[in-house]
């Protein structure tokens, strides 16, 4: 009888959230003999799919931490994440193992409902939206891995041996990894369900596939992908900027990890960046604001106004100027403003958004085409929104390709600071200069620099494999400087 190999795979599949779909005895096991009989069945498994976004390795707090630490947004002095704000991380690192390892569980679940929910007996209809939320979130995690760590293993099954043979992979070329994941946006596109406010839908898989293509500098592909996300009528951006936190499925979300606010399905985000009160207890915090990011908006921007006082110091919209002393002084990222509930927040996590789609748009068509209306409508309408004058054709702004990508640059660090992104922006500015030198005024690689280890060192644009994973897996490789 063949069995899943994940660590707790009953629990991981059939506990946490998953449990409150099903309604029977636990099973000693789980396998196709056992289990994948039923539509409740293939609900529990996709169910347990998505519970894997919450883990610490993913969306639960490493995503966000790496998306941001590194970067000129965010700064700490907490040991725990001490390593990636000077850029010096190694193969031992906690976050460089957690986000391979959480992600490959995610994958494993993704995998297991893209084999055997085929098989189930239940509405042809409601199948297929599963299969289609299943490769989304196989999509993501891969993207995710291979922005990290270039060349990884490529698993496309589940894993129900404990055979090295079979679950020792090499790594698969980036380009091939990338090529796997547009193919799952493709049939999410295809399969998933065109409106959920929970779920997965298509929107969400052309939100994805924009960034995809955006990595891999595919501006026309970046174009027809967020046009696709744009037509949808059913999204709009919240107004005003503030009203978008804590996320709760407003009209704005395109994805986000849901979180119930639970023991066993908390947002712990907040209280690691919140000072006390009202987080658990003080202590150093992560993703500490630069004084360089809060002082990059003019006055005027809504994103960064103030707008009056809130536990206890003055709320800048997306930061808080705290008025305690030592931890609990200074600012505080506040886009997870509800109270931690003792890290278990009820807030989710953004994903996807409609803004972060638009600034897609805007920066693919000037890279396509240079400054054009069509281009300035879309970045106007984030611009707009932020309590920016809109920008026409006539605009210093908008007198080259390269001064409004800066300004493109501006508008999507000021517009997703801290939801994670802007680490990743910097790792595609760093690749995008190689071919076009000096297209981006700040990548990664000028960070890099500026860190402890004092060099330009191509290296650091991506994580080491995590030592864990080679010592178990003979076939892979160390990334270069590792």
């Amino acid at each position: 009888m063949k069995k899943f190999l994940i660590p707790g795979f009953c629990a991981l599949l059939l506990g946490g959230a998953a449990c409150n779909v099903l309604d029977k005895e636990p099973l000693p096991s789980v396998s196709p003999n056992n289990f994948f009989k039923s539509a409740d069945d293939a609900e529990a498994a996709i169910t347990g799919a998505y519970d894997a976004l919450q883990f610490t390795g993913t969306y639960g707090q490493d995503l966000n931490v790496v998306g941001e630490m590194p970067s000129d947004d965010c700064t700490t002095t907490n040991g725990d994440v001490l390593g990636l704000d000077k850029i010096q991380w190694t193969p031992s690192s906690s976050q460089v193992y957690n986000v391979f390892r959480d992600s490959y569980i995610g994958i494993n679940r993704a995998n297991a409902v893209l084999k055997y929910v085929p098989t189930v007996s239940m509405p042809v209809a409601r199948r297929n939206e599963i299969l289609g939320e299943a490769r989304f979130l196989r999509a993501l995690h891969y993207f995710n891995l291979v922005k990290l760590y270039g060349a990884v293993p490529l698993r496309l099954e589940p894993t129900e041996t404990g055979d090295p043979a079979v679950i020792a992979l090499p790594r698969t070329p980036a380009d091939q990894v990338y090529a796997r994941i547009i193919e799952d946006l493709a049939q999410a596109d295809a399969l998933a369900p065109s409106q959920n406010p929970t779920r997965v839908t298509k929107s969400a898989a052309n939100a994805l596939l924009a960034r995809v293509q955006l990595t891999l500098r595919q501006w026309p592909a970046v174009v027809a992908a967020a046009n696709k996300v744009l037509s949808n009528s059913s999204y709009s951006l919240n107004a005003p900027f503030k009203s978008l936190y804590p996320a709760d499925n407003k009209p704005e979300s395109i994805f986000e990890v849901q979180f119930a606010g639970t023991a066993d399905g908390g947002n712990i985000l907040p209280d690691l960046l919140l000072p006390n009160p009202p987080a658990t207890y003080s202590f150093a915090k992560f993703n500490i604001p630069t004084a360089n990011l809060i002082a990059l908006p003019t006055p005027a921007d809504r994103r960064w106004a103030t707008i009056g006082t809130v536990l206890g110091g003055v709320d800048h919209a997306s930061y808080i100027q705290g008025s305690g002393s030592g931890n609990d002084s200074g600012p505080f990222v506040y886009k997870w403003p509800s109270n931690p509930n003792g890290f278990n927040s009820p807030d989710n996590t953004y994903v996807l958004r409609l803004a972060d789609v638009l600034l897609m748009y805007a920066e693919a068509a000037n890279e396509q085409s240079g400054p054009t209306q069509d281009c300035l409508d879309k970045l106007n309408r984030v611009r707009v929104r932020a309590g920016l004058a809109a920008l026409t054709l006539a605009s210093p702004e908008a007198a080259s390709t390269q001064t409004l990508r800066n300004e493109i640059d501006t508008q999507r660090r000021l517009e997703l600071a801290f939801e994670g992104e802007r680490w990743f922006d910097l790792l595609r500015y760093a690749r995008h200069n190689q071919v076009t030198p000096g297209a981006h005024a700040i990548t990664a690689l000028d960070l890099i620099a500026t860190r402890p280890n004092g060099a330009r060192d191509v290296n650091y644009l991506l994580f080491p494999i995590p030592q864990a994973e080679i010592n178990n897996n003979a076939q892979l490789q160390q990334n270069p400087g590792y």
